[in-house]
């Protein structure tokens, strides 16, 4: 069974001085305001498409990451995963680094490290950002 998920945006204006907004349509959360301005200065209320992104990243290499580990026979306590995706005007995106700390009793770093590399390579939207590097810090916490 495949899922489609559905998000719109709306935009007023031109690049520079418009402004628009983004509902999550498949969830109903939002709308999210968003604008040039944000995305090329950042802002502290105001989302981006790399925001929206590392959001996405940081949920799905979660959830990569508890399978594998539980696969390994070392389920999670807890884990707790940022995404910090970069955008550059005039380059567009750059990159996505993953930042995870997890409890995970019974296993040790190197085979933490090693399953936590694998979860990045195997995270489906790790995959989609295929075109970028993705780096990784990974700690048992």
């Amino acid at each position: 069974m495949s899922v489609t998920s559905d998000a719109t945006a709306q935009w007023n204006g031109s690049l520079f001085e418009g402004s628009g907004q983004v509902s999550l349509a498949s969830s109903g959360q939002g709308p999210f305001p968003v604008d040039w301005k944000a995305r090329s200065e950042g802002s502290d209320s105001v989302t981006t498409p790399e925001e929206l992104m590392a959001a996405a990243h940081a949920a799905c290499y979660s959830m990569a990451l508890s399978n594998a580990l539980t696969e390994h026979g070392t389920p999670p306590q807890s884990l707790q995963a940022t995404a910090s995706v970069t955008f550059t005007p005039g380059v567009g995106i750059t990159g996505s680094h993953l930042n995870v700390n997890a409890a995970v009793a019974g296993i040790d770093d190197a085979d933490f490290a090693r399953i936590a590399e694998e979860a990045k390579s195997g995270c489906p939207v790790s995959q989609a950002l295929a075109g970028i590097e993705i780096t990784l810090e990974a700690s048992l916490g």
